[in-house]
């Protein structure tokens, strides 16, 4: 509740994975997160340039209203993962 523009779903039997989608929707990557731990994983979510409210009524700044959106075709090379 706290990370702006994330969405938690749990699918019951399909393996955890984050799902990034674009300003319009449209899907751009699905990184899986079988093997991460939950401190890798909020890494990630940070790196990826997802805003954290200190509480989740806090107001988000402007500039991270659409954050972290990017054009398809725009999204960091995480082959190291």
């Amino acid at each position: 509740p706290l990370y702006h523009n994330l969405v938690m779903k749990h699918l019951p039997g399909a393996d955890p994975e984050l799902v990034l989608l674009g300003h319009r929707f449209e899907e751009l990557e699905r990184i899986p997160l079988s093997d991460m731990t939950r401190e890798e994983i909020n890494a990630l979510v940070q790196e990826l340039g997802f805003y954290r409210k200190a509480s989740p009524d806090e107001p988000v700044p402007p500039e991270y209203l659409r954050a972290p959106a990017r054009p398809a075709g725009d999204a960091p090379d995480h082959a190291d993962l």
